[in-house]
């Protein structure tokens, strides 16, 4: 499925409309054929731009239905003459690190008004809208402050994370350590704040 990419739980696919009223009527297309397949997917419109995620929320991952949804979007979108974007689709990533994960991660869902869930052997704190940034937890040992506690983790399609740390590096940064690629690669602002870009590759 050349126009879709999984990131974390979720497909994605990003369309350029070129105007609103093709645009519209692109999301009615897609109403239509979700409502025969009683299966919807979540839609973000702006001016010659839509976004489209899918998730079965009943099993908190893709599954079978969101690939047939999926490729019926992408042919409405083809007759549609709008053109795919899978590159820009990103999902971000807030790593806490911290020496007790149980202490904070109740305040920060309460908070937030996350739900917490349970994948890849750890607990995160996610949006049920699949729109707002994640949020999980990196131990470490007890440490006074200050010293950085958060950092950022984007999940990027894999063919756009060599441009992507070219151009973080070209803007002052640094790569600081890529033997976890290509899970991820461990990056730095020239103060030394560090960010991580993640793939779906390299993962159990």
């Amino acid at each position: 499925m050349p126009d879709w990419r999984m990131l974390i739980d979720r497909l994605h696919a990003s369309f350029d409309t070129g105007d609103f009223i093709t645009a519209v009527g692109l999301v009615n297309a897609i109403a239509l054929a979700a409502e025969e397949m009683d299966h919807h997917p979540d839609l973000d419109l702006t001016y010659g731009r839509l976004d489209v995620r899918l998730i079965s929320s009943d099993v908190g991952g893709v599954t079978s239905r969101d690939v047939v949804l999926a490729r019926a979007i992408s042919e409405l979108a083809s007759a549609a003459g709008v053109t795919s974007h899978p590159e820009r689709v990103n999902v971000l990533e807030l790593g806490l690190d911290t020496a007790d994960e149980a202490e904070v991660r109740p305040f920060w869902a309460a908070l937030l008004d996350y739900e917490t869930v349970e994948a890849w052997g750890e607990v995160q704190l996610r949006d049920a809208t699949g729109r707002r940034a994640a949020i999980w937890f990196q131990p470490t040992e007890a440490h006074e402050v200050p010293r950085q506690r958060w950092h950022v983790d984007l999940r990027i399609p894999p063919e756009v994370v060599e441009g992507r740390i070219a151009a973080a590096i070209g803007a002052g940064g640094r790569l600081v350590d890529d033997t976890a690629a290509p899970a991820f690669w461990v990056l730095a602002d020239p103060q030394g704040n560090r960010a991580c870009l993640t793939t779906w590759q390299g993962r159990e």
